[in-house]
């Protein structure tokens, strides 16, 4: 990752400016001193990442200018910062004298926009090796540091082959990275699942050799007040759809099936290491849905915790399944807030596109999270869960189906099924099917790949009840 240092810039230095990208409105303009024409043509491609307009570039035989200087707008700025870096890998050092209005969402710009997965890959491209920026606010560099971190660290794991990242190894990895950021941990395996009634994660695993598994982490700060946020997140390392099959072009990606649950340790890994004064308790759901002679059937009637029965309509819609008993447990724990995050539904993709997470759950607390998504950079709707469509999770042998069985509204049905497992005052369903990954070129602070989405926008709602 590349290294950030601060620097005071005195004005004499002005003569060694060069101007990368300015923005004024919807126009940007490139104007440079640099000779590196390679670098250049980056950072014009890169500004035209961003609808920029009205590019000029200024011939100068001078030698390669030391500084580079950029003004964007204030919204801009993770983004600008994301494409800059991202075009500089390779360079050693890039020195930025900027008027830099929210220095942590440049820094965390900068970061995540040059992140690359290589893991796999020779030979690995060098990312720029340092950058140089004129603030004096360390803890705002630390901020952005702390966030660009742990959303690379979602990115990572999102990223990773399922066969390296099944559930006992994505409940190690949490156990040891929340457990070095001083978090307590507690892995619930088959036997615990079994005799605690945890019935959903315990159906959808059945079909793999690899067992599911259930992960409560704490964060209980001194002086953080008598309420509790939870964060429940999905964690399916890899969905066949079990005996629903997905055809084999769906079943392509599904290695981010875990991003929920990948978010929802490093959201809570960031309030630690900030120190947010508020009390969060984060819950990941670990299973692997596959196809075997033990695998869960079409038509089998699960009982949880709660004494709720469902049907099981539909082996794809399982993440609902294992969501229900994170739901559960947070609610067991009287948790005043909950959030839920999965890639959940084909059916947001339908609805909202690749960029837009569907905020759904109790009003109020859903239109304040997509409000805070706004705050902090993310895009975020808030959509209804209507009573009608209710009755079309009915079973006639059970309390309810898993599945609606309907084309139309599946995002909005699979909030309704969720919406039977939680008991809290206020719950927040996020789903980030589409957003969780890039599937494009890459875009501002955004790579191709794993996207590390919404951790922002959880950490932010943390932040204001703390």
């Amino acid at each position: 990752m590349t290294q950030i240092e601060t620097k005071e810039f005195s004005q004499d230095l002005a003569r060694n400016l060069a101007v990368v990208a300015a923005k004024k409105g919807e126009s940007f303009t490139l104007n440079t001193l640099i000779t590196d024409k390679d670098f250049v043509s980056a950072i014009e491609t890169a500004l035209a990442t961003l609808d920029a307009s009205g590019v000029v570039r200024l011939v100068n035989p001078a030698d390669t200018a030391k500084l580079v200087f950029v003004v964007v707008d204030p919204d801009s700025e993770r983004e600008a910062f994301g494409e800059l870096v991202r075009a500089a890998a390779g360079v050693d050092e890039l020195v930025v004298a900027s008027a830099v209005s929210d220095v942590a969402a440049a820094v965390e710009g900068a970061l995540t926009g040059g992140y690359v997965f290589d893991e796999y890959k020779q030979p690995k491209k060098a990312p720029l090796g340092k950058l140089v920026v004129s603030v004096d606010d360390d803890a705002a560099v630390t901020r952005g540091q702390v966030l660009a971190e742990q959303i690379n660290r979602v990115r990572d794991l999102v990223n990773l082959s399922p066969s390296e990242l099944v559930p006992e190894t994505l409940a190690q990895i949490a156990e040891d990275e929340a457990g070095a950021a001083g978090l307590d941990v507690k892995v619930y395996r088959e036997d615990e699942l079994e005799e605690l009634g945890l019935v959903g994660l315990l159906q959808v695993g059945r079909g793999s050799a690899n067992p599911p598994r259930l992960v409560r982490i704490e964060w209980k700060p001194e002086g953080a007040q008598g309420s509790t946020t939870a964060l429940v997140g999905k964690g399916i390392t890899f969905d066949t759809g079990g005996y629903s099959l997905k055809p084999s072009n769906a079943m392509t990606e599904m290695k981010t099936d875990m991003a929920g649950a990948a978010t929802v340790l490093n959201t809570i890994i960031a309030a630690a290491r900030l120190g947010v004064k508020r009390h969060v308790v984060a819950w990941m759901c670990l299973a692997e849905n596959m196809v075997s002679g033990t695998a869960g059937h079409p038509d089998d009637v699960i009982v949880y915790r709660n004494g709720k029965s469902v049907e099981i309509d539909n082996t794809d819609a399982e993440g609902r399944l294992v969501l229900a008993d994170g739901l559960i447990m947070a609610s067991e724990e009287k948790a005043d807030k909950i959030i839920d995050i999965a890639t959940l539904t084909g059916a947001q993709m339908v609805a909202l596109g690749e960029r837009y997470t569907g905020v759904m759950g109790s009003d109020e607390y859903a239109a304040t999270i997509a409000e805070v998504a706004g705050t902090v950079g993310e895009d975020a709707w808030h959509m209804p869960l209507p009573a009608h469509l209710r009755d079309t999770l009915d079973s006639n042998i059970a309390d309810m189906k898993n599945s609606g069985g309907s084309r139309f509204g599946g995002m909005l049905t699979a909030g309704l099924f969720l919406k039977e497992f939680v008991d809290a005052p206020k719950w927040a369903h996020l789903d980030i099917a589409g957003p969780s990954f890039n599937r494009t070129a890459p875009r501002g602070a955004t790579p191709k790949g794993a996207t590390g989405v919404m951790l922002r926008t959880m950490l932010a709602a943390i932040e204001r009840d703390a």
